[in-house]
């Protein structure tokens, strides 16, 4: 109840301040809401997507000088500059994009840094910008009569612009191509396994989160009504991303919490160090720094999830009932026909020989085991097929068709889904999002359609689907409790829920009893056979020989790399070799 009436009590609040605070007061909530947008576009860049930025400035700078100069220098309409505000940050965002964001690790951040300085230099230096003095009498953006400047009417403008901009990513991030991008955060391997093209997506995000901060650009120029190069340096940049991340920089409402806590900072602080000491500038940064820190002690995701404990718990959701419609199913290949070929396929790393000259043959509605002892390829094997690693040597066939070659996220496309053998969800995602995941594919709708919230007809389907195979593997009873919350046995078992949304022509499931009791164990295999039944084709790798050769149609042994035998659970288990290499030699 306390959390439903906190969005419209703060709504209310913002209504009515502009009617009781002292015009000072709105200048500052004024700056709070530009500075928000830019922190808004971090929270979807860097709290959501994983991608560190400390440049967002010199995207706020960009937009400002460009519509500066188009309505000082040109005579334009600050109307028509927006439009060139944002059409300039776009490119010069799609351009950096794609020149820095496959970098990895701490490259990323530092390019960031490098190409916010630059910026910053490049609008220092060119006269038709001002120079270092910067563009002053940049006219109020205006709506018939009434100039939307500093003030209630500038107030207005900038929380209206700002609401829509919360709403927006809000709506974007509950979509189909939102959870593609919160699924960034962690890693690539899973995303691209499920078919998501997890570059265009970091590239689509950039650009969200640098047009974020060009409207903030856009209202910097035409509220204050002067723009200078020292308001897009790396050093404002850290601020935004500071801001980010003191609020909580995986939640919408970080941004606007840390927007403010910073800007009231900054301003009690102007006004009580100069009492302290001469040269107070340095010692803001001092207390910044300070301030840094101690947030990352002590609330290290921000101080939005801080306040949410304070909170009453949320209510568990009801299981409801699956009325949307039916997602569309892939045909699936005739019983007996050939799925999967693997011919002498080989893979080494350096020195090590890990897939040496392997074939195998795996056919529709048969379930094939893979076993062997540790290191004996297996995993690297699953990981030639699903597109994970590139053989070196060989040939491998789905469907009748070569993928040898092909990424993870076209093979998934044709119908392979995975598990890991090191479980890869989302922990702070929920259960059923996580399977939500899984059936990416099966969806349609873009990002402007999961921002303008025309993608809820689809959106029912893919939950719908997704409960499906949650009640399917038993973990339907608490769907939007986070995944990191199961242990690691039942955390196996949704990743096959997962696998099982994409609704696949081939699963391919590494360990996936492992960490499972009895019970548990029995369940799955009664799973996996009722999906043979249904023509689908199972490809498993599992070190519980009992599990094993009670399931499978057909074993293939692996050691040090190379196949040792194949053939039925009988066989297997009489094969001398097989004994020596696995079974400790006795039948």
């Amino acid at each position: 109840m306390i959390r439903r009436a906190l969005l419209p009590a703060g709504l209310l609040v913002l209504v009515a301040l502009p009617f009781v605070a002292t015009p000072y007061f709105i200048t500052l909530m004024n700056y709070i809401g530009m500075a928000a947008l830019v922190a808004l576009g971090l929270v979807l860049l860097t709290g959501v997507g994983g991608l560190t930025s400390f440049g967002q400035a010199a995207f706020v700078g960009i937009a400002a000088c460009a519509t500066a100069w188009w309505t000082t220098r040109m005579g334009g309409s600050p109307w028509t500059g927006l439009l060139l505000a944002l059409a300039l940050t776009s490119l010069a965002a799609t351009i950096l994009g794609l020149a820095t964001l496959r970098l990895g690790g701490h490259l990323l951040p530092l390019s960031t840094i490098a190409w916010g300085l630059a910026i910053f230099f490049v609008f220092g230096n060119l006269a038709v910008l001002g120079q270092h003095d910067g563009i002053s009498g940049i006219p109020p953006v205006t709506l018939g009569s009434i100039e939307l400047k500093s003030g209630p009417a500038g107030y207005a403008l900038i929380w209206l612009t700002l609401g829509l901009s919360v709403w927006l990513c809000a709506n974007l991030l509950d979509s189909r191509q939102g959870r593609a991008i919160r699924s960034l955060r962690g890693g690539a391997a899973m995303a691209e396994s499920l078919g998501i093209d997890t570059f265009r997506i970091r590239l689509a995000v950039f650009v969200i989160s640098a047009l974020l901060a060009a409207l903030s650009g856009w209202l910097t120029a035409h509220v204050q009504r002067y723009v200078s190069p020292t308001a897009f340096d790396v050093g404002p940049g850290m601020e935004y991303l500071f801001m980010a991340i003191l609020g909580g920089a995986g939640h919408i409402g970080g941004a606007l919490l840390g927007a403010a806590l910073v800007t009231l900072a900054k301003d009690a602080l102007q006004d009580l160090l100069p009492h302290l000491m001469k040269d107070s500038g340095q010692l803001e940064a001092v207390v910044f720094a300070l301030l840094f820190i101690a947030v990352l002690q002590r609330a290290r995701g921000g101080l939005i999830p801080v306040l949410a404990r304070l909170l009453p718990p949320r209510a568990p959701t009801p299981t409801q009932p699956i009325t949307a419609d039916i997602l569309s199913r892939r045909p699936q290949p005739a019983a007996g026909a050939e799925v999967l070929a693997i011919s002498a396929v080989e893979k080494r790393f350096g020195g090590l020989v890990a897939v040496n000259g392997a074939s195998l043959t795996l056919h529709a509605g048969e379930i094939l085991g893979l076993i062997g002892p540790n290191g004996a390829g297996k995993s690297t094997l699953f990981n030639l097929v699903c597109g994970a690693l590139r053989p070196d040597r060989g040939l491998i066939r789905f469907l009748g068709r070569d993928i040898t070659v092909l990424p993870a996220r076209r093979i998934a496309t044709l119908g392979i889904a995975r598990s890991f053998q090191h479980v890869k969800l989302r922990p702070t995602m929920s259960r059923l999002e996580n399977v939500m995941l899984g059936a990416h594919l099966r969806g349609r709708m873009g990002l402007l359609a999961g921002a303008l919230r025309l993608d809820r007809a689809e959106e029912r389907r893919i939950r719908a689907e997704a409960l499906r195979q949650l009640r399917r593997v038993g973990l339907d009873a608490a769907p939007d409790a986070p995944a990191g919350t199961l242990p690691l046995g039942q955390q196996r078992i949704l990743e096959v829920a997962r696998a099982l949304a994409a609704d696949p022509v081939l699963i391919v499931l590494d360990e996936p009893a492992a960490g499972l009791r009895r019970a548990e164990k029995h369940a799955l295999a009664d799973l996996l056979r009722s999906l043979r039944a249904e023509g689908l084709s199972i490809l498993l790798v599992e070190h519980d020989m009992e599990f094993v050769m009670s399931l499978v149609d057909r074993a293939v042994v692996m050691e040090f790399g190379a196949v040792i035998a194949e053939g039925p659970p009988s066989t297997i288990r009489a094969n001398p070799r097989v004994q020596a290499a696995y079974l400790g030699g006795a039948p």
